[in-house]
């Protein structure tokens, strides 16, 4: 009789879980066609937009001693010096970093300058880059889907396979 009962449990787990699925495919389908999507009528930046913004307001230049004399000796970030040649970034507030130190921090913080937390970008466009950033949307992987529901399940959904 044990066995009979944990068989049914066993069956009412897995339909349960079948149900989960059709309906996860329903919903995605129904998105797929309408083109639904959360806070759509909130703008979304790509991360490449995001970088090419930043770039048409601060434009990447070369450090020269030469050229440049009035940059500080290094960069902020890293704390280490200019060499002749590397790619810098001069912000609108006057302080200058390395390239890629600069677009590492821009890209975790909030589109701040390191030093006096002047703003970068517009809250609006930093908000639109985080928006996509920060979204998590099923994809529609099956691998996906299993992790998920063998979390939720736990293994013994696997036994009658």
């Amino acid at each position: 009789m044990g066995a009979l009962s944990e068989f049914f449990s066993h069956l009412h787990t897995m339909t349960a879980v079948f149900f989960t699925l059709l309906l996860l495919e329903f919903v995605i389908l129904i998105r797929t066609i309408f083109g639904l999507r959360p806070n759509s009528d909130k703008r979304v930046i790509t991360t490449a937009q995001f970088f090419k913004l930043i770039e048409d307001k601060n434009p990447t230049i070369r450090f020269s001693n030469k050229v440049t004399p009035s940059i500080a000796d290094q960069c902020a970030v890293c704390l280490s010096e200019f060499e002749e040649g590397e790619k810098v970034r001069k912000l609108q507030c006057n302080h200058t970093f390395h390239k890629d130190c600069l677009d590492n921090w821009l890209k975790l913080c909030f589109a701040t300058c390191p030093l006096c937390r002047s703003k970068v970008l517009p809250d609006d466009i930093v908000a639109g880059y985080h928006r996509l950033r920060d979204r998590v949307e099923y994809d529609g992987s099956d691998e996906e889907l299993i992790f998920l529901l063998s979390a939720l399940h736990g293994n013994s959904i696997y036994r009658f396979f």
